[in-house]
């Protein structure tokens, strides 16, 4: 008895938010790529913080645990508080391309990069050496993952076309261009 093929695409449900959905499932170099300076700003505080504070404990209320044992702790700080800022600033560039707070600026950059691979007839999302049932796998399983990356830090580093987007809009943009570059018109 053969077995039902398996099915390798299943939509996504759209989360209602007040900006545009541009990837649910954003693959980890556009994350870092879109990040804003503020994100930055923001990791670099949240990485600064915890070693500050443990400084700032140590000095108000020294522990006394004797030579040497302020300078494993500071390390372990700085440790866990490197992955927490990374974190904390991966998740502020996520959240834009779930649409969850105000992305502008990347619903700019996406339009400009995707009609950019159209035009120069690349596919949208890259390439990839899986399988299609093993690229939905991927997809289904880091699909909005930075919701839950305070317990579980998930990254997309699979190359996939599901991302929730109808991505008919950077064709028919790339049509538009292409049309006004023939007629000598600006868009």
């Amino acid at each position: 008895m053969a077995s039902p093929p398996q099915q390798t695409y299943i939509p996504s449900k759209v989360v209602k938010t007040d900006y545009p959905l541009i990837d649910n499932d954003p693959h980890f170099k556009r994350v870092v790529g879109y990040a804003r300076p503020s994100d930055y700003i923001h990791g670099g505080v949240a990485f600064a913080a915890g070693p500050s504070l443990l400084y700032a404990m140590e000095r108000l209320g020294p522990s006394g645990v004797g030579k040497g044992g302020f300078a494993k702790s500071m390390r372990l700080g700085v440790v866990i508080s490197a992955m927490g800022g990374f974190l904390y600033f991966y998740q502020r560039s996520s959240l834009r391309f779930y649409g969850m707070s105000e992305n502008s600026r990347e619903v700019e950059m996406d339009m400009k990069e995707m009609v950019s691979k159209v035009k120069a007839g690349e596919p949208l999302y890259g390439e990839s050496k899986l399988t299609p049932h093993m690229q939905g796998v991927a997809a289904r399983q880091s699909r909005y993952s930075a919701l839950f990356t305070a317990v579980l830090p998930w990254f997309n580093f699979v190359n996939h076309n599901q991302h929730g987007v109808d991505t008919a809009k950077y064709y028919r943009r790339a049509e538009q261009e292409l049309e006004a570059e023939r007629s000598g018109k600006s868009l």
